[in-house]
This record gives structure tokens, C-alpha cells and sequence, in this order.
């Protein structure tokens, strides 16, 4: 199964790194070398290198859109529809699209950002899960290990660095850990599940 990772950062990015650009593109490229699929908020911006990244490693790129339909995504929200395998159409605007963002992946990365990026952050950091941060790009990135230590709340699950090959491979150690743990907790008899003797089999 391919890790699910969230790649979450600004659109306008008037605030970010010059290089920020591609830093991004590297990351997308990286996810996908380390076994993943790309997911972004399927908005301009960061999100969108991103996903280009993504696409020139011959990657598989998920948008989640805060539009409801593919033309309110174009024409109210005035966002781009390329770069993209499947978009799901959430119809819950901004926030609620943050929200099912971030539930939808495996691990947040961070890379420059404004308050809608901060918003994603404390969404995964409420859930427990892993994040990185891509460092040295600007925004909100430089700027969570500071507001990390002053809000006194300790975090063993964010993990920070400002190479793109480097970052995942510290969020993939974090995923596969997680996965371990879920492994552990799953029924034995669904660990050996014979579909042939289900009940829903012999309907």
C-alpha cells in the first residue's frame, strides 16, 4: 500500500523562500521515489508545484477541493484542474476541505504557508499525526517550531528539515510506525479473513 502524503503550504506565495519553488517540486518528486502519492488541497501555490513534482516523477497526485463541482472549482474558486489524477469534490469550503485533507492522509508536510496553512497543521497535530516541516522556505514553516514550544505542547511526531529527500524519509519512518501500531490492534480473525467464508460471500 502507498503512503498517503499530504503536502500542505501556500498559495499566494509572495512570503515564501525564493527556492521555495523548487524545494516543492523536489518534495513532490521525493514522495513519490519513497513509495507515495502526492495530496494537496488541488490549489495554487505550493500545493500545485507540488503536485507538478509529483507528475514529473511519473507519480499519482489527489486533489481535495473545497468546491463542490468541477466547474465551481474552475470558475468560482478559479482553481487549476491539471496535475491531478482525481479530484474529490468536497463542497465544504476552505475550512471544512482542511479538514477532510488532512483525515484523508497519512502525514501532513508543511513547506512555507499563510493561517489556512497553520489551520492544517493544528488540525493534524490534534490527530496525532505525523508532520513534517520543510524548513528554509518562508511562512508558517519557519515559524511552527517556535509556536510548537511556546503553546508547552510537545510533539515526538513533527520532524523538521530543510532537504526535501531527507524530510521524507523521516515522515515515511514516522507513517510506517503507525501503521505497525494498527497492525497490532487488528482482530486476529480479520488478520486471517477468508472472504470465501463470509457472510456477505454467501449472500
Amino acid at each position: 500500500m502507498k503512503y498517503k502524503i499530504c503536502v500542505s503550504g501556500a498559495a499566494e506565495t509572495g512570503d515564501c523562500a525564493p527556492d521555495a519553488k523548487e524545494k516543492t517540486e523536489e518534495l513532490g518528486r521525493e514522495i513519490v521515489r519513497q513509495n507515495g502519492v502526492v495530496v494537496t488541497g488541488a490549489t495554487i501555490g505550493v500545493p500545485y508545484w507540488a503536485a507538478v513534482g509529483c507528475k514529473k516523477e511519473k507519480g499519482f497526485s489527489i486533489g481535495i477541493s473545497p468546491a463542490a463541482t468541477e466547474l465551481e472549482h474552475v470558475k468560482k474558486y478559479k482553481l487549476p484542474i491539471d496535475q491531478f489524477d482525481i479530484i474529490t469534490y468536497t463542497g465544504f469550503g476552505y475550512s471544512g476541505r482542511n479538514l477532510l485533507l488532512t483525515r484523508s492522509s497519512d502525514a501532513i508536510i508543511t513547506v512555507c504557508g499563510r493561517i489556512g496553512t497553520l489551520n492544517e497543521f493544528t488540525i493534524a497535530f490534534e490527530d496525532h499525526k505525523p508532520i513534517g516541516i520543510l524548513t528554509g522556505t518562508g511562512g508558517i514553516a519557519d515559524e511552527i517550531k517556535e509556536i510548537v514550544a511556546e503553546c508547552n505542547r510537545p510533539n515526538p511526531k513533527i520532524v523538521y528539515d530543510d532537504d526535501p529527500k531527507t524530510l521524507i524519509e523521516k515522515v515515511i519512518k514516522l507513517v510506517k510506525e503507525d501503521k505497525e501500531e494498527t497492525a497490532l490492534n487488528l482482530p486476529h480473525d480479520y488478520q486471517d479473513h477468508d472472504s470465501s467464508s463470509s457472510p456477505r460471500s454467501q449472500e
